[in-house]
């Protein structure tokens, strides 16, 4: 067995397809009119479709699960994303774990959760 695709739920395709492209350089592969899958295997779902199929309504920022993308230059990368989007809803800035990892934590606009973090390579030991 080999899993194919992470799928989360959105409520503007053509909104969230930006912001994964701009913030993450990912870029659509398919799109099958309210499911869009872009590079890297996310696949992005129209909440009405969603809620067709579950009978259940979406709980944006429930924090049940995260989308984890690594970069090295994550300053830049935190630059860019206050400048694309200033209005981002954070977990938590910028940080360092104890294990030397720099991570940050935010949703997407349709209350996704992301962690972006530095690769094993980069992680400095605090003593």
């Amino acid at each position: 067995m080999k899993l194919k695709n992470i799928l989360i739920v959105v409520k503007d395709m053509e909104k969230a397809k930006q912001f994964y492209q701009s913030i993450f350089g990912l870029h659509m592969v398919l799109d099958n009119g309210g499911n869009m899958i872009l590079t890297e295997g996310l696949v992005l779902q129209d909440e009405k479709i969603w809620k067709e199929f579950l009978k259940k309504d979406t709980i944006p920022e429930n924090n049940c699960c995260e989308l984890y993308f690594e970069e090295e230059n994550i300053e830049a990368f935190v630059e860019k994303l206050e400048t694309l989007y200033p209005s981002v809803s954070y977990v938590h800035r910028l940080m360092t774990h104890s294990w030397g990892q720099k991570v940050i934590r935010f949703y997407d606009p349709d209350g996704n959760l992301i962690e972006v973090g530095t690769p094993a390579a980069q992680w400095e030991k605090k003593e």
